[in-house]
């Protein structure tokens, strides 16, 4: 169950980096509350800021305003004790290439002061696909192993709150799956978890989101609760040519937005009227279906209409 209390509190946080050309602000008045136990996802694109609110929220930044906070304690102030209370995965796979997935796993451990046994009740369910190459070096691991182990070395000491910056990219479709499954059984360990991703589809496994883009967090809710704010009527189209279709449609005084989207296009309408196919495209068009709006479209939506 999910504990009420606050386990991240971000007030007013700003990053800016300075260029040759301008001031990129990577992060602008970032505002965030994220409950003890909840699984968070903050959604959005590369560039959009996760990474700079990772790295302030480990203190390995200092920001240029704004407070913030993790389990209580200040991420200035307090950097020393903090760095003993979370677990942190960054993008990059970043353990020692040349030691062997166990000794990662005892220096990590050793670094903490506690050992792999301790806490190994964390880990079990990772580590029994981890055991078979148990003597292998960590460099010469697959992707999904990489991201495993990475994974075990952060929960070793048995972290208050795990910070895991785009865990799944670059792995494959049955390793992400197998990622957000052992991501769910961490929470009936009461770890707060805020993980970050450009993937849209897997803003559904997370209890809340924040959605994120150049530094600005557009929306904060459950991903049911966001596509819920969705205002307009959206129509699935599948035809023998998108481009045509998509031409033709965007040109209609009834269209608000047409995009690409998988297999088939995205047509959002201004109206509540069903559309009704155009003369030339009639041959073409294979079926309009309306549909529920998802992440992804919620997304664009946020993004066009500057919110």
């Amino acid at each position: 169950m999910i504990s009420m209390s606050v386990s991240i509190s971000i007030q007013g946080l700003e990053k800016s980096y300075q260029t040759k050309q301008k001031t990129v602000k990577a992060l602008q008045k970032t505002n965030l509350d994220i409950q003890a136990g909840e699984l968070y996802g903050l959604i959005g694109p590369d560039g959009a800021g996760k990474t700079t609110l990772f790295r302030l929220l480990t203190t390995l930044l200092l920001p240029d305003s704004g407070t913030a906070t993790v389990e209580g304690l200040d991420i200035i102030r307090d950097y020393n004790e903090l760095r003993h209370i979370f677990g942190y995965m960054p993008g990059r796979f970043s353990l020692y290439q040349d030691l062997s997935v166990e000794e990662n796993l005892d220096f990590f451990a050793t670094i903490f002061q506690t050992s792999k046994e301790e806490n190994f009740h964390l880990i079990r369910d990772i580590y029994v696909q981890l055991e078979p190459f148990r003597d292998r070096r960590a460099g010469k691991l697959s992707g999904g192993m990489k991201q495993k182990l990475a994974l075990c070395c952060a929960l070793i000491h048995r972290p208050k709150v795990l910070f895991l910056d785009e865990p799944t990219t670059g792995v494959d479709a049955v390793s992400r799956r197998e990622f957000w499954a052992m991501l769910k059984n961490l929470q009936k360990h009461e770890i707060t978890i805020l993980v970050s991703t450009p993937y849209m589809d897997e803003a559904n496994l997370c209890d809340k989101i924040s959605l994120i883009q150049e530094g600005r967090i557009m929306a904060s809710n459950s991903p049911r609760q966001i596509i819920e704010t969705f205002p307009k009527s959206i129509y699935g189209v599948y035809t023998r040519d998108k481009y045509l279709t998509l031409h033709v449609l965007q040109d209609l005084a009834i269209t608000d937005k047409i995009y690409p989207f998988g297999e088939s296009l995205h047509w959002i309408l201004k109206t509540d009227q069903a559309p009704s196919v155009p003369t030339q495209l009639q041959n073409i068009i294979q079926r309009i279906e309306k549909i529920e709006p998802d992440i992804e479209d919620v997304f664009i939506d946020y993004m066009r209409n500057g919110k």
